[in-house]
C-alpha cells in the first residue's frame, strides 16, 4: 500500500506549483472502490458536483469545508466525514490534503 504521508507531501508540493492550485493521485482502484489523494492550496475549491453512490472525505492535512447547498461544513486534520448525498464542493481554507474514498457503482 502507498504511504499516505509521502503522497500528501508530494501532492501538496505539486499543488503549490500548479496554476490551478491542486493535485490529485488515484491511490486505490478496486472494482467500484476508488481512493484519491487530493491536495489543494489555500483558497482553492473543487466546484459542486454530483456525489458518488457512497464515500467519505478524510482530512490528512489542513482545514477544508464541504460546500453543500450554500452552507459550509468545516473539517480539519483528522476528521472523517461521509460525502453528502447531494451536490457538494470542497474549499481549502489553508493548504490542505484530503483522502477521498468513493464507491462508484
Amino acid at each position: 500500500m502507498p504511504d499516505l504521508e509521502r503522497l500528501a507531501v508530494e501532492h501538496a508540493a505539486r499543488a503549490a506549483e500548479s496554476p490551478h492550485g491542486r493535485s490529485a493521485h488515484l491511490v486505490l482502484h478496486d472494482g467500484v472502490l476508488r481512493q484519491t489523494v487530493i491536495a489543494l492550496t489555500a483558497g482553492t475549491a473543487l466546484d459542486e458536483h454530483t456525489p458518488p453512490t457512497a464515500g467519505s472525505v478524510q482530512v490528512l492535512r489542513g482545514r477544508v469545508s464541504l460546500t453543500i447547498a450554500g452552507r459550509l461544513l468545516e473539517l480539519s486534520a483528522g476528521h472523517l466525514e461521509p460525502v453528502p448525498q447531494e451536490r457538494h464542493g470542497l474549499l481549502a481554507h489553508v493548504d490542505s490534503v484530503v483522502l477521498l474514498t468513493a464507491v462508484t457503482a
